[in-house]
């Protein structure tokens, strides 16, 4: 894909704002640090060489009230792996960029790894007090349609808060009011706080999920490194349905007769498609990692606009011969039990272990990204990330609303997202990255499932 670079700006916010040092909570420090990217496409009418000053302008508009995003992540005094959010109204990164190409050329926007050139970088062999937290590139395509890639902070906030903050960006960039602000202070998760009590390091807490459940495999690193492939499954109501009917089939009065949902359901059928196209031995060790919105689960529920990670991750664990051999249901339920283990309780007790730890380094991605073998992904996991209650569709910059919306480009073996369809007509969308020589075996599991 060809994309020429137009200019490259700092974006600050346009009044003065606090300034200091904000705690983050364990949860803010742990799991991924780097950056989630995402994308939007539009047909803007008339003329779009406006678009970019007037994004620049309600950004700097948008960064007073979210002023934690235009500062930086510094380390901590102490080499303990932990980190403060300088808020110095430092600014965020804006990028315009021009491609020779049409939105038409681009077909149905299938995830592909061109989409790099659309997507702003992230220099992470910089010190992290030098990375933006917020990265946006425009790019005008040749037909008058625009790409408008974000990259956004996980450390900042998770997937509720990023789209919070786009969402209320575009109602500013509109003309309207904010419909709802953030709320900044994260000492609701006790941030900055001390533990309540010494750690015990054989306690029940969080435990980072290790991939080497087959380290005796001397071929794991071998097969880690092949070349991954990216794809798009379009998965319809009627399929969701069927899948959901094959599911609750295995339901008995334990379940106080509540279904499985749509993510139990299809999470389960990809989780068993895995296995089979990976072609486990029956005694495989699998793991599956799911992503639960705590915000209302925790005793009170978090603040409405609560700005910041609540999402916190859990893992499911099966065994390949199981997994496939029995019904659907066994699956979803294997997920389930893991979703309901998010509660108060347990999100104060998993924030209080980590408060424990000496060093939160081994909990963080970044290092996982740099090691051989310490990250999630892979054969034999699955990651999972459900979309489907996020509002990611329907964000009108004042030009209408998008044509796609999706990641960017997520090329780690196992991981996956689950979204809505965009014509709201109750399909599915599963973005997912997994190695070329696994693929197409993957697809043909999971459509025949559902056939």
């Amino acid at each position: 894909m060809s994309v020429t670079f137009k200019g490259c700006y700092t974006v600050k916010p346009m009044e003065p704002t606090w300034c200091g040092r904000l705690a983050l909570s364990e949860w803010d420090q742990t799991g991924i640090i780097t950056h989630v990217p995402t994308m939007y496409f539009y047909r803007p009418s008339g003329d779009s060489s406006t678009i970019a000053a007037t994004l620049r302008d309600s950004l700097s508009r948008i960064l007073v009230p979210f002023y934690p995003l235009a500062g930086r992540l510094q380390w901590t005094d102490e080499n303990n792996g932990r980190l403060e959010l300088e808020c110095n109204a430092m600014g965020v990164k804006f990028i315009e960029a021009e491609s020779s190409l049409t939105l038409d050329d681009l077909g149905d926007f299938s995830p592909c790894s061109e989409y790099q050139h659309l997507t702003p970088s992230v220099d992470y062999t910089l010190p992290i007090h030098e990375w933006p937290l917020f990265l946006v590139q425009l790019t005008r395509f040749a037909c008058g349609g625009v790409c408008i890639s974000l990259q956004f902070s996980h450390a900042v906030g998770d997937g509720p808060s990023a789209l919070h903050f786009i969402s209320e960006w575009a109602r500013l960039t509109r003309g309207e009011p904010l419909q709802t602000m953030p709320f900044l202070d994260r000492k609701v998760l006790h941030a900055g706080e001390p533990p309540l009590m010494k750690a015990n390091q054989g306690d029940r807490g969080f435990k980072l999920p290790s991939l080497l459940l087959d380290k005796k495999e001397e071929k794991h690193r071998t097969e880690k490194k092949k070349k991954n492939s990216l794809a798009t499954l379009k998965v319809s109501k009627s399929q969701v349905e069927k899948l959901r009917k094959e599911a609750n089939a295995s339901l008995d009065g334990s379940n106080n007769g509540r279904g499985y949902t749509r993510y139990e359901t299809i999470t389960g059928h990809m989780w068993r498609s895995a296995c089979k196209a990976r072609r486990h031995i029956h005694d495989q060790p699998t793991l599956l990692g799911v992503s639960v919105d705590a915000r209302r689960r925790m005793q009170p529920p978090l603040p409405k606009g609560y700005f910041g990670n609540a999402s916190f991750d859990v893992v499911a664990t099966g065994v390949a011969g199981d997994l496939v051999s029995k019904p659907l249901g066994y699956a979803s339920g294997r997920i389930r039990e893991a979703i309901e283990k998010v509660n108060d309780e347990y999100v104060r007790s998993e924030i209080e272990f980590l408060k424990g730890q000496r060093d939160l380094k081994k909990f963080q991605d970044l290092h996982a990204i740099r090691s051989e073998d310490g990250d999630f992904f892979g054969d034999p996991n699955l990651c999972v990330v459900s979309w489907l209650a996020l509002p990611i569709y329907g964000v009108d910059f004042g030009w209408g609303k998008e044509v796609f919306m999706g990641p960017g480009t997520h090329d780690s073996d196992g991981d996956s997202l689950l979204l809505p369809g965009p014509d709201g007509d109750g399909s599915l969308l599963i973005p997912i990255c997994l190695q070329e020589i696994h693929m197409e075996a993957f697809k043909k599991h999971f459509y025949e499932g559902i056939m």
